[in-house]
């Protein structure tokens, strides 16, 4: 205490300081403790012993086995209406597949990681890792999976929070639903997603709604202010364009998924094949190109519908696939390239390449041969 003492008072707030941090201490707010004593550790003043004694505290503090456990002693938040739970918990969140995205997505998530796998560093700088993330992009790209990701990376929960599923029937208790739920996510060790971000923090200047539903942009306002540098709280949307200006001008991060591109779908047809119909590089090099335009959830739906059939009809999977190599949405240079493919795998004739693309004989056979001499 006199160590406690002699710094605080060199810095004439020793009475504010202590009080602010005993109240939130018997408030059990394990998680404001964290990001006030941050704050302090900040304040690098002529005693940087000081500093220095907080910051180990911090990097050094006991981790526990199962964080979650401990913070479902109360119980999960559930809407007040109809009794059921606004939160969906994953404990130890699972991926049926590696996610694939761009380098610069990737790059950012990893450093959200990174940021928190060494805090003690950033701490010495006088920094504190990233708080609020925003992902957005269209839908089946791979948000709620990379959310996933970042939580089994940190080996954290993932708890996540449909805020379409938060409106209540009754909207002035839709506010107090989602203080609830903030609240209760603050004082648990976890990752937080907010799912359809758009369902409440549509811009406050749309004349179609109501006054209840602009009032809980503010209180989203207010809770990405007040949320703790100890917690990481990542919100996801599918219609960028709805959202409030204030609401992204909250987040410290956006991430933007853009649908796949080639080495991103070869990439994802190659892991959905892997267990299940290994050998099928020559198929995998023509979808990689036939699906571009389709997001993942897409690409996954349509491999699985023909796998089911070609085990239910038994022509065979190859049967199948050829039906998925669509060119309606595709320039006439890609359109030329599928059939090129098609034809160089041994997976069609120059007459069914043009049957399913559209090019013409004759402009197959000239490429192919161009290929030929190039590959000589």
């Amino acid at each position: 205490m006199k160590y406690w003492g002699d710094h605080m008072a060199e810095n004439g707030s020793i009475d504010k300081d202590f009080v602010h941090l005993a109240r939130l201490a018997l408030s059990g707010r394990a998680q404001d403790v964290q990001t006030y004593l941050h704050r302090v550790a900040k304040r690098r003043g002529p005693d940087r012993e000081f500093s220095a004694a907080l910051i180990d505290l911090l990097r050094n503090n006991p981790t526990r086995s199962s964080p979650l456990r401990r913070g479902m002693e109360r119980a999960l938040p559930t809407d007040t209406d109809s009794r059921f739970q606004l939160l969906r918990v994953e404990e130890t969140p699972f991926l049926k597949m590696e996610p694939v995205y761009t380098e610069q997505v990737q790059g950012t998530l990893s450093r959200l990681v990174e940021e928190r796998q060494n805090l003690g560093t950033l701490l010495e700088a006088g920094l504190e890792p990233t708080r609020t993330v925003l992902f957005t992009g269209p839908p089946g790209v791979g948000k709620t999976l990379g959310a996933r990701w970042v939580a089994r990376e940190l080996g954290l929960p993932l708890m996540i929070l449909d805020l379409s599923a938060v409106m209540s029937s009754y909207l002035g208790r839709t506010g107090s639903n989602l203080r609830h739920v903030l609240d209760y996510a603050k004082s648990v060790d976890c990752v937080l997603l907010l799912d359809e971000l758009d369902a409440i923090a549509k811009r406050r200047d749309d004349s179609g709604e109501i006054g209840e539903l602009k009032r809980l942009v503010t209180v989203l306002l207010q809770q990405l202010d007040d949320w703790p540098s100890s917690g990481l709280l990542i919100a996801a949307t599918n219609h960028s364009d709805l959202l409030d200006p204030a609401v992204w001008r909250r987040f410290e991060q956006p991430i933007d998924f853009s649908l796949p591109e080639e080495a991103g779908i070869r990439a994802f047809l190659e892991a959905l094949f892997e267990e299940v119909a290994p050998n099928m590089s020559a198929w995998v090099e023509i979808l990689s190109v036939s699906l571009i335009g389709r997001s993942y959830s897409d690409i996954e739906r349509e491999v699985t519908l023909a796998r089911r059939s070609a085990a239910l009809n038994g022509k065979g999977l190859d049967h199948y696939l050829s039906k998925l190599v669509t060119t309606s949405d595709h320039s006439k240079q890609e359109r030329i390239e599928i059939a090129v493919r098609l034809v160089r795998n041994g997976l069609a004739t120059q007459r069914m390449a043009h049957e399913i693309t559209g090019v013409a004989r004759d402009t197959i056979r000239i490429h192919l041969k161009n290929n030929a001499v190039l590959e000589v």
